[in-house]
């Protein structure tokens, strides 16, 4: 099986971008058969990430010692999406850096269902300020007990307290979303209430400002407690949940423990952004569900663009990780 020529013209210039910028790898991402032993000769010193939906299609790649393969969903997505969850699979799973420089090889424009040609498109794709660390697919695991806009302004300010702290200071903290009475009914606070006396328009995640306001909230102890509405409703709170049938990785302290009891005896979803890493886990069930890690710059909430050519205490902080 040949590749047709075009490929073979896309294959010779990842190649040669990869050497000229330079780019860290190579991403081919595809849906079609491929002579993956012509693909392997054109890309020779390349490391290649390779992408697919169907597994079929990569199984013979697995084996092979320095290409990886990135299982994707197998449900139908955008060329755009799928590429974006690859390359966030990578990040996450430490095989790229935020700042990579990676060449992209892809089907991006509709062909006939009986020729579909491998690969017709080529973008060089800078992991920074345009990868998004989450999508909407990824946020949608947490089920439907929280809308999907205030989960995404909860994930927002998470990583930015992970990842900014104040004052140039390291923060460690826990936000609690959803099953707000079951959570206050386990919980005790530590000091005065931040929220008391302000309306509710004044305490939604979803302004900015007020987000930027909880910022210098986190940096007190104890953990801050946001309604499924994105209202937030409490600060300052000592989370009392028991953690029975808990069971976390070495290295986690009793700020991770206490997220993850406090989803487990709730309907609450806990996200804990570790003071040591910037990390953030986030708890469901008692289960860590999702593991998000700070990049370097400012998150956006946009695809990526294309371009052509904490010490352990008794007030729940966390142990190093």
């Amino acid at each position: 099986m040949s590749l047709p020529s075009q490929t073979v013209a896309l294959l010779q210039a990842a190649r040669d971008l990869v050497k000229t910028l330079p780019a860290d790898a190579v991403l081919i991402l595809t849906e079609t058969s491929i002579d993956w032993e012509e693909v392997g000769r054109l890309l020779g010193g390349c490391r290649l990430f390779v992408a697919a939906e169907n597994p079929a299609l990569t199984k013979p790649l697995r084996d092979h010692p320095d290409w990886t393969v990135i299982d994707l969903d197998p449900e139908p997505h955008p060329t755009q999406e799928r590429m974006n969850d690859a390359l966030l699979k990578a990040v996450t799973q430490n095989l790229l850096q935020p700042g990579s420089h990676i060449v992209a090889l892809y089907n991006g424009i509709a062909t006939l269902d009986d020729a579909p040609e491998p690969v017709d498109s080529l973008s060089v794709i800078h992991l920074g300020e345009h990868l998004e660390r989450m999508t909407s697919q990824d946020l949608r695991i947490l089920g439907t007990s929280v809308p999907l806009d205030v989960l995404r302004a909860v994930v927002e300010l998470a990583t930015e307290i992970g990842r900014e702290g104040r004052e140039g200071q390291p923060v460690g903290t826990i936000l609690v979303v959803g099953d707000t009475r079951k959570v206050l009914s386990l919980s005790r606070f530590q000091n005065f209430n931040p929220f008391r006396g302000y309306t509710r328009a004044e305490r939604d995640i979803r302004n900015r400002d007020v987000r930027e306001q909880i910022k210098e909230i986190s940096k007190l102890d104890g953990a801050i407690l946001i309604g499924r509405d994105g209202i937030a409703e409490a600060a300052c709170l000592h989370l009392s949940a028991r953690a029975d049938g808990v069971t976390l990785r070495k290295g986690f302290g009793s700020r991770h423990m206490a997220a993850a009891g406090v989803s487990k005896q709730t309907n609450a979803i806990a996200f804990a952004v570790s003071q040591s890493s910037g990390s953030v886990r986030v708890f469901q069930r008692g289960e860590e569900v999702l593991h998000i890690e700070p990049l370097a710059r400012p998150h956006v909430w946009q695809p990526f663009k294309l371009e052509t050519h904490e010490p352990e205490n008794a007030e729940q902080k966390d142990e190093p990780e």
